[in-house]
């Protein structure tokens, strides 16, 4: 009777894989501002078919019941100028190992509409108000197990993950930075955007949102690594995964992964990808996108993509149910 008694009290712990994914775009409420617009995928028994999911296709079913009980919850986070279906490859294999996987398009900060790049206080608030809807609100809320909440990010996503979890960056750091490497690609972006001033001094004071929630993080190529150092990292609690690209151009070495890879208070589990670019943290294009943006598009010769997430979808998978249990 112990054996057994024991075992139903982990029941709970273990996700329901289910036949397939369903998906669903929604729109969150956010006060004052224009609603937030977000993709969530989740496992279902229904059948699936393709789909287009911007210029790409996806294998889901739209609107689909959510089948299963107590499911981990991971929220995703894009990088600059991106959507909520940036990570959708990631977000399948989460939905398709018994996550519900919500992204969101973070307001101002996407492929089309830049107008508040520069406010990065501004994702970190998103954030949490996704992780609300999720846990409060979504059809689904009674589903999800809400003490196993992970968070993704990439690139900028990666930083808003950081301060969701309790990372607190000094961005008037970035104009001593730029000093210093003005050939940098997020310096070259700033002059373009016209940024002269120190941005540290247009941060609002108490902006930055943190996330007890979240008990779990993993981040590929963090942008912004430099603006925390110990002290800024030292809240940050929860387990990290950290993954670097090799031969990052965008955010080049030793300035971004580093810092966080060595300010954390507890060492993550960090991961090199030998030979991969930035951008190769991103699903692999369709042939229009490729046409459309080959500049996220692109690999190194010999660097293959396809098979490069297979493996890290796996390893972020079972990262989240190692750090989530």
């Amino acid at each position: 009777m112990a054996l057994v008694t024991v075992l139903l009290a982990l029941m709970p712990c273990v996700p329901v894989l289910a036949a397939g994914v369903g998906f669903q775009k929604v729109d969150i409420p956010n006060g004052a501002e224009p609603p937030l617009t977000a993709g969530i995928w989740y496992p279902t028994d229904a059948p699936a078919t393709p789909r287009a999911l911007g210029n790409v296709t996806q294998t889901v079913a739209v609107d689909a019941p959510i089948a299963g009980e107590h499911l981990p919850l991971v929220v995703l986070s894009h990088g600059g100028g991106g959507w909520y279906g940036a990570h959708y490859d990631t977000a399948l294999a989460l939905a398709r190992a018994g996550f519900v996987a919500a992204a969101l398009s973070h307001a101002g900060d996407t492929f089309d509409d830049q107008s508040r790049v520069l406010q990065l206080w501004r994702r970190p608030a998103q954030l949490h108000r996704l992780v609300d809807y999720m846990l409060d609100e979504w059809r689904g809320h009674e589903q999800i197990d809400a003490n196993r909440v992970g968070a993704f990010g990439f690139s900028n996503g990666g930083f808003t993950v950081l301060v969701a979890a309790g990372g607190m960056p000094d961005l008037s750091t970035i104009a001593s930075f730029c000093e210093a490497h003005p050939d940098h690609d997020l310096c070259a972006a700033l002059r373009h955007a016209g940024v002269d001033v120190p941005l540290g001094a247009d941060v609002p004071a108490g902006v930055w949102v943190h996330d007890a929630r979240i008990k779990a993080v993993v981040i590929a190529a963090p942008a912004f690594g430099f603006a925390f150092g110990h002290a800024g990292l030292s809240g940050v609690r929860a387990p990290v995964q950290l993954w670097s690209a090799a031969d990052d151009r965008h955010q080049p070495h030793p300035w971004y992964d580093e810092p966080v890879r060595d300010d954390l208070p507890r060492a993550p589990d960090y991961r090199v990808v030998a030979n991969a670019g930035h951008y190769d943290f991103l699903p692999p294009c369709e042939a229009r996108l490729a046409r459309l943006r080959p500049e996220i598009c692109g690999s190194a010769p010999g660097f293959d993509r396809a098979a490069f997430h297979q493996t890290f979808n796996a390893d972020v998978v079972r990262s989240f149910e190692s750090m989530l249990r």
